[in-house]
C-alpha cells in the first residue's frame, strides 16, 4: 500500500498527501462520483460513503469487539470536546504511556483498531449549541464539566500527541445563532487564520510533504468551508487554491450549498459533509453535488429510539414495462409497537446482518419494553449495516451512470420522513444533548416515577398525605393494594 500510495494522484491513485482519487464521475460540473481513500496500514474507503460518529471514541451501545466481529465499520468521527473538562493538565487521553514515539494515544485510549481511520475534530458531528463565546484565538466546547473555552494553540499542542489519522480545522462557526454581516465577516477572517496558521505549526516549511515515506507522520488536514455563499469567503477560498493548497488534503463542509462553491482547483479533495441529513433522500441529494464522505446522526438516534431502518436503494434494471403507482413504503418501523410482540421475522427481509440472522421482532420489542441495552445494540449492528449496503449500491449506480434515475424511484418507492418515535430510549448524556429550557420536560424521566406514583396513588386511597401500616391484610385489600390488573 506503501508504494501505491506514493504514485502522481493524475493516474487516478492517491498520493501521501491527497489520499483521494476519483474512479467515476458522472457527467456535468457537481456531480456524483465515485472514488477511493487510502491511508497508510488503514481500511480503505469507498466513496460515497458514511463516517461513524462516536460517543467519547466509541460507537454508542457497540463495544470494540462487536464492532470488529459483526460490523464493517472501519472509520469513526471523534470530537476533541468528549475528552476535555476543566482541568486539562488532568486529561487521561493526552497522558496515555506511548510504546513508541508514532503511536497514537487517542487510538490507544479507546481501543480502536490498528487499521480504523480516525477522524478528530474539535466539536461532535451533532454538536450541542454553546454561548457564543468565540474570540480570534479560541472556540466555545460543551464538555463532561459544562461550557469551556478551547484555545487554538493548546489545540494545536494536543493534536500531535492524539496523532489521529485526519484532523478537521477549527472553524469559527455559529450553532444554533443566525449570524449578522459583521459576524459572517468574523466568521471569515477566524477561520481563515485557523486554517493558515494550523497547517504551518503542523506542516512547516522544513517538512517535505511530499515524503516518501510509507507511513503518515503527521495527520491530514481538512479545511473547513463555513456555511456561507461564496462572495463572503472569496478570499479564504482563494488562499486555499493558492497558498494553502499544498498543505490541505480534504475539505469539511456543514452544509450542502457549500458544496456548489468549491473551486474547480480543490474539486480533487475528497469532500467531508459534517451536516445532519434528516432522510436518505437528503443524502443522495448532496452525492449528486459531489458528497463523497458524510456524518449521518440520524443513524445512532434511530436506534435510541428503537426505529429500524428498512429501505433499499436498487440499481436500475432495463426494463420496458412500468410497474404501477403504489403508497410509498417507509423508511423505517418502530419496533416499540405492539404488533411486532408476536412477530418472528428477523427485523428485516433478506438483511443479513447479525441481528436479523439471529433474532426477530418479537425478541427486540420484548428487549426494549424490559429496557434491556441489548436491544439498542441489535438495532445499532442493523442500522449501521442498512447503511452499508444502501451506499454500495449508490456506488453501483453511479458507475453504472443510472444515478440520476435510480434516485428518482427511490424518492417515488419510500415516504420522505421516518416515523415518529413512540418508545422511550436509553437515558440522553446530558452533555451531550440539548439543554432543556425554561418551561420544557427533562429530557431524561425521573428513575423512579412510577413508584411516586403509586404511592400518591395509594395515598390519596388512604385520604391521606402519608401511607401508614396501621391495618390489617383485609384493610389493605379494600384499598386495592396488590390487586391484579386485570390485563395479566
Amino acid at each position: 500500500m506503501g508504494n501505491e500510495i506514493d504514485q502522481d494522484n493524475t493516474t487516478g491513485t492517491p498520493t501521501m498527501r491527497n489520499p483521494f482519487a476519483a474512479v467515476h464521475t458522472s457527467p456535468g460540473g457537481l456531480a456524483a462520483r465515485v472514488g477511493k481513500f487510502v491511508l497508510p496500514d488503514r481500511k480503505p474507503i469507498q466513496t460515497p460513503h458514511y463516517i461513524t460518529i462516536t460517543s467519547r471514541g466509541t460507537v454508542p451501545h457497540i463495544s470494540p469487539d462487536i464492532v470488529r466481529n459483526s460490523t464493517a465499520i472501519g472509520s469513526l468521527f471523534i470530537g476533541l470536546e468528549d475528552f476535555l473538562d476543566k482541568a486539562p493538565q488532568k486529561i487521561p487521553v493526552l497522558n496515555v504511556p506511548q510504546s513508541h514515539p508514532h503511536e497514537s494515544r487517542l487510538r490507544k485510549f479507546i481501543a480502536a483498531q490498528d487499521d480504523d481511520i480516525l477522524i478528530l475534530a474539535a466539536r461532535r458531528a451533532q454538536p450541542v449549541i454553546t454561548p457564543q463565546a468565540n474570540t480570534a484565538n479560541a472556540v466555545a466546547i460543551i464538555t463532561s464539566s459544562g461550557s469551556w473555552i478551547l484555545e487554538h494553540t493548546k489545540w494545536l499542542d494536543m493534536v500531535p500527541k492524539l496523532r489521529p489519522d485526519i484532523v478537521v480545522g477549527f472553524a469559527d462557526l455559529a450553532y444554533g445563532h443566525t449570524p449578522g454581516v459583521k459576524r459572517r465577516e468574523k466568521m471569515v477572517d477566524r477561520t481563515h487564520a485557523f486554517t493558515r496558521d494550523a497547517t504551518r505549526h503542523l506542516y512547516p516549511e522544513s517538512t517535505d510533504s511530499t515524503d516518501d515515506s510509507s507511513e503518515l507522520k503527521t495527520p491530514l488536514y481538512f479545511a473547513p468551508v463555513l456555511p456561507l455563499e461564496n462572495t463572503q469567503q472569496g478570499l479564504y477560498l482563494q488562499d486555499l487554491e493558492d497558498e494553502l493548497r499544498p498543505r490541505v488534503s480534504g475539505l469539511a463542509l456543514y452544509e450542502s450549498a457549500s458544496l456548489c462553491i468549491i473551486p474547480e482547483s480543490l474539486a480533487d479533495l475528497p469532500r467531508l459533509c459534517i451536516s445532519e441529513p434528516w432522510v436518505p433522500q437528503e443524502i443522495l441529494r448532496d452525492v449528486a453535488l459531489g458528497a463523497d464522505l458524510f456524518t449521518i446522526p440520524f443513524i445512532g438516534d434511530l436506534s435510541n429510539a428503537g426505529i429500524a431502518l428498512d429501505f433499499t436503494f436498487t440499481p436500475s434494471k432495463p426494463t420496458t414495462t412500468e410497474t404501477p403507482a403504489s403508497a410509498p413504503k417507509p423508511l423505517a418501523f418502530d419496533l416499540w409497537h405492539k404488533s411486532y410482540g408476536t412477530d418472528i421475522a428477523p427485523i428485516s427481509e433478506g438483511c443479513q446482518c447479525y441481528a436479523c440472522q439471529k433474532h426477530h421482532r418479537a425478541y427486540i420489542h420484548h428487549l426494549l419494553s424490559a429496557k434491556e441495552m441489548l436491544a439498542w445494540s441489535l438495532l445499532q449492528i442493523h442500522n449501521h449495516h442498512i447503511m452499508d449496503q444502501f451506499f454500495e449500491a449508490v456506488r453501483q449506480s453511479i458507475a453504472s451512470n443510472t444515478f440520476e434515475a435510480d434516485v428518482a424511484a427511490f424518492e417515488r418507492e419510500y415516504e420522505s420522513a421516518f416515523p415518529k418515535q413512540t418508545g422511550q430510549g436509553p437515558r440522553i448524556r446530558g452533555y451531550n444533548s440539548y439543554v432543556s429550557g425554561a418551561g420544557e420536560p427533562k429530557r431524561n424521566a425521573p428513575a423512579y416515577g412510577r413508584l411516586n406514583d403509586a404511592l400518591e396513588k395509594y395515598a390519596e386511597s388512604q385520604q391521606s398525605s402519608v401511607a401508614t401500616p396501621d391495618t390489617n391484610a383485609e384493610g389493605l385489600e379494600r384499598h386495592g393494594f396488590a390487586e391484579k390488573s386485570a390485563d395479566l
